[in-house]
C-alpha cells in the first residue's frame, strides 16, 4: 500500500528553504529517514498560533524551548544552560553562546524579550504568562524572567517560550502585512515560514498531505545522539490506516496507535509499541449561554451521572485509559481520592425530574474525528447514553483542522475537549477549562462551556502565589471538589499514550507523557 502522494507537492515555504539548505547538508555517513504518520498535521508553522499538543510537538522540533522537561519530570537545560533566583519575583537566566538560528541570525536576549511580549499576546498563550511581568534584557546572553508576584512555576512556564528569531520575522511580507503577525486560522508570514533554533527545518509543506523536515547541519546540540537527517511526515487520520502503514514498512513511527490495534503491533517481528500512562484529560464541556438548562446544577450532574466512564473505557478504550472524575489525575497536587466517576442511571433520571427536565430536551453536540484516541466514538457513546435521560443529541464530528475554529466559536451546546498541562500542574487544568472567560488574561480560552464561579478563580490565583506546597495543595484540592460539586464539566477519562516503530527506530529513548518526541535526539539504527 503506498500512501505518499507521487504528484508534486505545493511549496510555500520554498524562498525560506532554498536560504538555508545551504546549510543543512546531511550530519553524518549513518544519517537516516525517519518517515512518520501522526494523525494529523500542525495547523500552521506559528508555534503560538495555537496550543495544542501537534503546535508543541513542531515546536521541539523547529524551535527549542529554554528549558524542557526530562523523563523524571526534571528541568533540563536547554537554549538557557543555567538559572539562578535573584529575588521572590525574578529568575535570571543565561544562555548559551553560539547558538544560531535556521537564518543564520545568532541567539540574543533580544529575541527572548520579543518572543515573551508576542507570547504575552497570544490568545491562546497569554493565560500561561499572566503570572508574568517582564523578560528584562541584561546583556546578549542574559536576562531576568520577573513575575508580578512570588510564583511557584517559573521554569514550569519557561518550558513553553520557544525563541524566536526576532530579526527573520521583522519587516513586511509581500501582502504589505507585518511578518510578526499572530493571526489564529489566518494566513500570516509566521504561520507558512519559520525561523528557530531546533534541530529540523521545515523544506515543504502542503497542510493536510505532507511536511518534509531536514536536520539543520548548525545545530548548537553537538551531544544530541540523534543521526536523523530527515523526516517525512504524513497525516493519516484512520487509525488501521495508520497501523497498516507501519506494518507494512510505509512508515517507521506512528501515533496514536489506536487500544484495538496494540497486538497487532505486538504480534508482528518488525514492529515494538511504545506506551505510557496518560495525563491528558478527555472531556465534554456544557455551553450554560446557549442551553438555559445547563445552567441548572441537577442537570449538569444529571449528565454526569447518565454517562457512564468505566465503560468507555473498558469498551471503547481496550482499558487504555484511566476513568476520570476530576480534572487532574494522581500525582498532581489538586488530586482527591474521593472524587470518582459516579455512573447512576437513576439518580441520573431523578436529578432530571427534580429540575423539571424529566421529559428532556435537544442538544448538539461537536467533537473532533482525528485528534484524540477514539474521539469519535467516545462522542457516538456518550450521545447514546445522554439518549437516556432523555437527551437527544445532534452529533457532528469533523477533523481537527476544521473543529478548531468552530471551537472557538462555541458552534454547539456540548463539545468534547481534551488538555494536557501545560505545566505538569493542577492549575493550569482550572486556568484554560473551567475559568470565567477573560480574553484579556485569557483565562478560560478553551471553556466552551461559560461556566463561571469567581470564588474558584480566587482561589487558583491564590495557589499561583502560594510557594508552600502543602498549603497549595490543599487550595487545588478545594477547587477540584467545588467543580466536582458543580458539575462545572463533564470528565471522562485519562488518556493513555502508545506509539508504534519499526525495531530500528529507538522510540522508547524520545517519548514521554507530555506527547513531545525529541525526534531531534532520535536514532535509526543500521
Amino acid at each position: 500500500m503506498k500512501l505518499f502522494i507521487e504528484r508534486p507537492i505545493k511549496r510555500p515555504i520554498k524562498r525560506l528553504a532554498g536560504a538555508i539548505l545551504a546549510a543543512s547538508l546531511a550530519v553524518g555517513a549513518q544519517a537516516a529517514t525517519l518517515k512518520m504518520a501522526y494523525d494529523s498535521d500542525p495547523v500552521s508553522l506559528d508555534p503560538h498560533e495555537q496550543l495544542s499538543g501537534a503546535t508543541l510537538q513542531l515546536s521541539h522540533l523547529v524551535f527549542d524551548p529554554l528549558v524542557r522537561w526530562d523523563d523524571n519530570l526534571q528541568f533540563e537545560p536547554r537554549l538557557a544552560e543555567k538559572w539562578q533566583r535573584i529575588d521572590d519575583r525574578t529568575m535570571r537566566f543565561t544562555l548559551r553562546k553560539g547558538v544560531k538560528f535556521h537564518s543564520g541570525n545568532a541567539l540574543t536576549s533580544a529575541d527572548v524579550q520579543w518572543t515573551f511580549q508576542r507570547l504575552a499576546s497570544s490568545p491562546d498563550f497569554k493565560a500561561v504568562f499572566e503570572p508574568f511581568a517582564a523578560v528584562k534584557v541584561i546583556d546578549d546572553h542574559t536576562f531576568d524572567l520577573v513575575t508580578k508576584e512570588a510564583f511557584p512555576l517559573v521554569l514550569n512556564s519557561a518550558t513553553y517560550i520557544f525563541p524566536m528569531d526576532s530579526k527573520f520575522y521583522a519587516g513586511l511580507d509581500s501582502t504589505g502585512q507585518e511578518k510578526s503577525l499572530l493571526k489564529k486560522h489566518g494566513d500570516t508570514y509566521a504561520s507558512k515560514n519559520a525561523s528557530g533554533t531546533g534541530p529540523f527545518i521545515v523544506t515543504e509543506r502542503e497542510q493536510g498531505v505532507r511536511v518534509d523536515f531536514q536536520r539543520f547541519a548548525g545545530y548548537w546540540d553537538k551531544q544530541s545522539p540523534g543521526n536523523v537527517d530527515e523526516i517525512v511526515l504524513t497525516p493519516i487520520k484512520e487509525g488501521p490506516t495508520r497501523v497498516a502503514a507501519l506494518l507494512s514498512g510505509d512508515v517507521d513511527f506512528i501515533f496514536p496507535v489506536p487500544p484495538n490495534d496494540h497486538e497487532r503491533i505486538k504480534r508482528s517481528g518488525n514492529t515494538d509499541l511504545v506506551t505510557l500512562g496518560g495525563t491528558r484529560i478527555i472531556s465534554f464541556q456544557l455551553n450554560q449561554e446557549r442551553v438555559p438548562a445547563f445552567k441548572d446544577q441537577r442537570v449538569r450532574q444529571a449528565i454526569n451521572y447518565a454517562i457512564n466512564n468505566d465503560g468507555i473505557v473498558k469498551k471503547i478504550m481496550k482499558g487504555f485509559a484511566t476513568p476520570a472524575g476530576q480534572q487532574g489525575p494522581k500525582g498532581y497536587a489538586g488530586y482527591v481520592d474521593d472524587l470518582q466517576p459516579r455512573y447512576d442511571l437513576k439518580k441520573a433520571r431523578q436529578l432530571m425530574k427534580d429540575a423539571g427536565y424529566e421529559d428532556g430536551f435537544a442538544i448538539t453536540m461537536m467533537a473532533p474525528n482525528n485528534r484524540y484516541v477514539n474521539d469519535a466514538r467516545i462522542a457516538q457513546a456518550v450521545a447514546s447514553m445522554l439518549s437516556k435521560i432523555n437527551i437527544k443529541v445532534d452529533l457532528k464530528t469533523l477533523p481537527k483542522a476544521q473543529y478548531w475554529p468552530e471551537f472557538d466559536e462555541r458552534s454547539a451546546d456540548m463539545m468534547m475537549i481534551g488538555w494536557h498541562s501545560d505545566t505538569e500542574d493542577s492549575a493550569n487544568f482550572t486556568e484554560y477549562l473551567t475559568a470565567c472567560a477573560d480574553s484579556v488574561s485569557g483565562w478560560g480560552q478553551y471553556n466552551s462551556g461559560n461556566y463561571c464561579n469567581e470564588a474558584v478563580d480566587a482561589l487558583v490565583k491564590k495557589a499561583g502565589s502560594e510557594t508552600d506546597p502543602t498549603v497549595r495543595a490543599q487550595i487545588l484540592q478545594d477547587v477540584e471538589r467545588t467543580l466536582y460539586e458543580e458539575a462545572a464539566f463533564v470528565p471522562l477519562h485519562w488518556q493513555n499514550l502508545a506509539w508504534g516503530a519499526s525495531k530500528n527506530v529507538a522510540a522508547k529513548d524520545v517519548v514521554n507523557v507530555m506527547n513531545f518526541p525529541y525526534l531531534g535526539d532520535l536514532v535509526i539504527k543500521e
